[in-house]
């Protein structure tokens, strides 16, 4: 089988809703209070029918951290899983210190993945909401979406090759870069 294109999407704030507090996002506490984000369902449908191999991949450093079980990430990751179209869910239980190779922004998740899944990262795209996302999808050799939220953080530096707000307007970036033809740097 020949490489396929991926669509590699962060979990808190791309595909469910998170609270702000002080500018900055949570996720939600628990499977019981996570919501999808307001039409991901067709969003993502509309990716897959574009041929690209759909794959969240997650940073849950709370669990390091001792602020959530095991079982609490991994039913949110089922709740997601059973809400969305997704082919695989790839998550990174390290925290910061940790300088494992999985947790975002290194590329350690979308490399397992696009080894898993035969994926040609060159023809694939990372959407995200923080600069961590950005960063590990350029290490990946991906293209970029920046979802601006206003958060009190950083944007990415280097910037992400596309930036929009929300993820109904990437969809449309990487609808309309697949149209022309234009899937890669």
């Amino acid at each position: 089988m020949s490489p396929r294109p991926a669509v590699f999407l962060d979990r808190d704030g791309v595909l469910n809703l998170v609270a702000l507090k002080a500018g900055k996002p949570h996720p939600p506490a628990d499977a019981a209070s996570l919501t999808p984000t307001p039409g991901a369902p067709a969003l993502l449908a509309r990716l897959k029918k574009m041929g690209f191999v759909l794959i969240c991949v997650t940073n849950q450093p709370d669990f390091a951290r001792g602020a959530r079980t095991l079982a609490n990430i991994e039913a949110m990751n089922r709740k997601v899983r059973e809400s969305l179209p997704l082919d695989d869910l790839l998550t990174c239980l390290h925290d910061g210190p940790d300088n494992c190779a999985c947790r975002k922004p290194k590329p350690g998740l979308l490399l397992e993945a696009a080894g898993k899944w035969g994926v040609d990262l060159s023809a694939s795209w990372m959407v995200g909401d923080r600069a961590s996302d950005v960063a590990a999808g350029r290490a990946a050799g991906c293209r970029t979406i920046f979802l601006a939220f206003g958060y009190a953080e950083r944007p990415p530096e280097p910037a992400a090759d596309f930036t929009c707000g929300d993820l109904a307007a990437a969809v449309d970036i990487i609808e309309s870069a697949k149209e022309t033809g234009d899937e890669s740097d």
